[in-house]
């Protein structure tokens, strides 16, 4: 088991777009392990490589049982909506409603590089979005209305954790020359 520290809002990796992956070896295997490890351990629904500091286009999910992960995902969304409460383990504690599509479908590649087709509505829905917003550097604060936004950037300013120097080790995945 190898729990990575989550790396919190305010953390300027969040805000990166993360890069294709192009290797499919042991190092991103054992990156979607720790992915999947950290994501269970904190617990959440989803983690993105760029929340443990990785800067490479994958997450994982655990959602109703079902876990997964995705590597260079694309989505394609439905045009019905749903709007519910949405969290993020870089923002602790924390939940405000978000509006996101009813259902995805997510086409991309397991780790050993094997084309994949997720299909999902409502929690995988807004799992699978969520994640890969992250994988563009959007968190979900961004997505919300202007006054709902402001609210949630309150709650976070006032938060324990905001502001504390964050928690950062040395990622044990090579980062391939990205600056990170």
């Amino acid at each position: 088991m190898a729990i990575q520290p989550i790396r919190l809002f305010g953390d300027p990796v969040l805000r990166k777009p993360a890069t294709e992956v192009v290797d499919f070896d042991k190092e991103l295997r054992r990156l979607v392990e720790d992915l999947t490890d950290t994501m269970l351990e904190a617990p959440g629904a989803g983690l993105a490589a760029p929340q443990i500091g990785v800067g490479l286009r994958v997450f994982t999910w655990n959602v109703d049982g079902e876990r997964g992960h995705l590597v260079n995902p694309r989505l394609q969304l439905s045009e019905e909506t749903q709007f519910g409460p949405e969290g993020c383990l870089s923002i602790p504690e924390l939940s405000f409603d978000c509006r996101r599509a009813l259902s995805v479908v997510a086409h991309g590649f397991n780790m050993y590089g094997d084309p994949v087709t997720i299909e999902g509505s409502e929690l995988l829905s807004r799992a699978i979005q969520h994640e890969t917003d992250h994988l563009e550097g959007v968190i979900f604060v961004d997505r919300l209305d202007r006054e709902a936004r402001k609210a949630a950037m309150r709650a976070i300013r006032e938060a324990d954790w905001f502001g504390a120097p964050p928690l950062v080790k040395v990622s044990p995945h090579p980062t391939n020359g990205l600056g990170l």
